[in-house]
């Protein structure tokens, strides 16, 4: 009996003992089953990168050769608190550009933010984006990102439609590899408000819908670009969208008066059709006329509209017009191109380009495609490149090369075998490597060995406003390093950012340096490491609105220029010159606070493409050479003087045919080869084929914007600027 009992007591301590297993598994389950749930109910953290134009984060974004470029971020953050950087760097060897920004993370907050990059890298160039946070764990990536290249000669137009089906669209590009016409779709949400971001840009077709959508600053980058050269196309939805939004109707300029319906009756395909006389052939002659879409019916806008401005008009009516604004344009279209019968017109791909003067290259089979290119960073390299390094000529380096054979080889020999002691080659070979490392050391510290250096050349490119300017800059610095050193660089200004030399083709494509930069709002700071005895050039692009220092008109009356200039500044300027059409005038220097009016005979003056062949004739060699590390000097060198800066602005001319305007590609079986690839703004060539004045004034050992990119303290520092200004000009009986 006592043995059962006992075995009874086993039984339900058993039980009890698997009674309280189950309970714990359950329990455990529910608390693992809860995180599940909870992880589930709990979003991860979003982490989106937009690259390019016209990304969206699954398919890359579109990226012009030699240009500035929008990178987008989103994150999105539901979880805990944490402050993160965000790092985005390029993949590529032994250069590019590392960029880092601190940002604060909140549960449930979103942040977007976006900032220019320069198209620097070589083509299928690839970055990477990570998130980390203060710890250094990293959050979110996004690696091994990629871009579609284009080349500089192509032609991108950004679209901000109303609806997808609504945006504007080009025929297919006639060469795979040859200039084409592309169209990327942007939206708000990721829409720059630094106007550097839009230099990739040759156009913009933007909706007045979503004109109302965008922000102060995003405005603000817009009219900026649009004042530096972009075109504009504003596509009217109604009325309402243009009177409630200030901007846009600073911008079009147009007072609407009201809405009509109207039918297009041929007059639409009649102007699709017309090419000038000088153009042999055209896709356009090939189109036959699409009657359903003449004969339909649409929504157009009427308002008082200058009879020149018209650009397309129907029964006389305008539908088209275009307008100055500053260096770029304004096309308003009185009428909504994503509504029908516009939208399902069999031409509607044919319509952009005849209205954006986009080149018939883009769509013709070529047999050549753009090959070559310097980069005008190596023209304005060789101004700046300090004067207290020389290089060793490649003869007297083959000379140190011979010596060198001819003493470990056949003297050596002759000599040991003259004493009978050739065992001693064993002390000979190593002290005669001895001998020549110490020389080459020698040679290199006489060649090389300087003070540290900092030279800077401004473009400083002035862009009236009705309230003011906007100053674009270009700064171009070089630094000479005495030893191997890191050195602070940045700038205060409200939009800047920093690149190294864009070396084009020579280089591979490459950049000439690494940049570990960190965004501050719209402007940077950084530090670069330049080796001993040897100079980088860094390029700072920055926008700032200012008061205009220089004020310029041009009036023609018959065969006479009159040309005024008011310098606003409280100190001297240098020589002036006055580019127009194919002459240049030298207009001589400007006192503090001067006003000058300058009356000049039209067919006077220097033929402007003889100058810029006489001034420039070198700056291909110059470019080349200051990539080698062994040659002439002279050869890597130019004079830093007004004459080589406006030579310089007109770049394009060296490649142009004196008295006709320069083309971006060949013709139709012709190869293209490429003089100078250069940032979109920077040469001014352009400017004088639509009939414009370009007014350059020197400003010597000054810069014009205060303090310097520079923020280590050097022992040689040298400042130059060259103001530039476009004048229309006025014609007067």
């Amino acid at each position: 009996m006592l043995l059962a009992n006992t075995r009874t007591g086993r039984d339900v301590a058993d039980r009890f003992r698997r009674a309280a297993r189950t309970r714990l598994l359950v329990f455990l389950w529910s608390v693992i089953i809860a995180c599940l749930l909870g992880a589930v109910g709990r979003a991860e953290l979003q982490f989106d990168v937009f690259v390019g134009y016209g990304s969206s984060g699954s398919s890359d974004g579109i990226v012009r050769e030699g240009c500035w470029f929008p990178v987008a971020c989103e994150v999105f953050n539901d979880g805990p608190a944490f402050d993160a950087v965000f790092e985005f760097s390029s993949l590529q060897t032994g250069g590019g550009q590392l960029r880092r920004m601190r940002i604060e993370l909140p549960t449930n907050t979103r942040k977007r933010f976006c900032f220019p990059l320069f198209a620097g890298s070589s083509r299928y160039a690839t970055w990477q984006a990570r998130l980390i946070d203060a710890s250094g764990r990293l959050r979110a990536e996004r690696p091994d990102i990629q871009v579609q290249d284009i080349s500089r000669e192509s032609y991108l137009l950004g679209g901000l439609a109303r609806s997808f089906a609504g945006l504007p669209v080009f025929p297919p590009p006639g060469s795979p590899r040859g200039p084409q016409a592309r169209v990327a779709r942007m939206t708000v949400e990721q829409f720059p408000d630094n106007p550097l971001a839009l230099e990739g840009l040759n156009a913009l077709y933007i909706n007045s819908e979503k004109a109302v959508e965008l922000k102060v600053g995003q405005v603000s980058a817009l009219t900026a670009w649009l004042r530096g050269g972009g075109v504009l196309v504003v596509g009217i939805e109604q009325i309402q969208d243009i009177e409630s939004t200030g901007w846009l109707r600073e911008l079009v300029g147009i007072e609407l008066t009201g809405a009509m319906t109207n039918r297009s009756r041929g007059e639409i395909h009649r102007w699709l059709v017309t090419q000038p006389s000088a153009v042999p052939w055209s896709p356009y002659s090939q189109l036959e006329q699409d009657n359903v879409f003449e004969d339909g019916e649409f929504l157009a806008f009427t308002g008082a509209v200058p009879k020149e401005n018209v650009r397309i008009a129907v029964a006389g009516a305008p539908l088209a017009v275009a307008a100055r604004c500053g260096r770029g344009e304004v096309i308003t279209l009185l009428f909504s191109p994503e509504r029908e019968p516009f939208k399902s017109w069999k031409h509607r791909q044919w319509f952009w380009p005849k209205l954006l003067g986009v080149s018939n290259n883009c769509f013709i089979q070529m047999q050549g495609v753009p090959y070559g290119g310097l980069s005008t960073d190596g023209v304005f390299g060789a101004m700046i490149e300090t004067r207290q390094t020389r290089k060793l000529p490649v003869e007297w380096l083959l000379l140190l090369l011979a010596v060198y054979l001819i003493v470990i080889g056949p003297l050596d020999y002759w000599w040991l075998k003259k004493i009978n002691r050739q065992m001693l080659t064993w002390l000979t070979f190593p002290a005669y490597v001895a001998v020549f490392s110490l020389l080459i050391y020698w040679l290199g510290y006489k060649l090389r060995a300087g003070e540290t250096e900092w030279n800077e050349l401004h473009l400083t490119d002035i862009l009236e406003t009705d309230r003011g300017a906007i100053l674009r800059g270009r700064t171009f610095a070089s630094l000479y390093s005495s030893a191997n050193a890191k050195y602070k660089l940045a700038s205060d200004l409200p939009n800047a950012a920093l690149r190294s030399e864009y070396r084009g083709f020579i280089g591979g494509g490459q950049e000439s340096g690494r940049i570990n930069a960190e965004l501050v709002a719209n402007s940077f700071r950084a530090e670069v490491a330049v080796p001993v005895w040897s100079s980088l050039m860094y390029i700072g692009d920055w926008v700032q609105p200012a008061e205009p220092p220089l004020v310029a008109g041009v009036t023609q009356k018959s065969n006479q220029l009159t040309v005024t200039i008011e310098n606003r500044l409280s100190r001297p300027l240098g020589q002036a010159f006055l580019a127009y059409q194919n002459k240049l005038y030298t207009l001589g220097s400007l006192g503090a606070g001067q006003r000058k009016s300058v009356t000049i005979g039209a067919g006077t003056g220097t033929d402007l493409f003889a100058f810029v062949r006489l001034h420039g004739g070198r700056f291909q060699n110059a470019a080349m050479a200051r990539n080698q590390a062994f040659g002439h000097v002279q050869q890597s060198r130019l004079d830093l003087v007004p004459e080589t800066v406006v030579a310089a602005s007109f770049v394009d001319l060296l490649t142009a045919s004196p008295g006709a305007p320069q083309q971006s590609a060949g013709p139709p079986g012709v190869s293209i080869h490429r003089g100078f690839v250069s940032p979109p703004g920077q040469d001014l060539s352009d400017m004088l084929r639509k009939g414009d004045a370009v007014l350059l004034v020197w400003d010597p050992n000054q810069s014009p914007i205060p303090g310097s990119l520079i923020r280590s303290k050097l022992p040689r520092v040298a400042r130059n600027n060259m103001y530039r200004l476009t004048v229309p000009v006025t014609y007067t009986q």
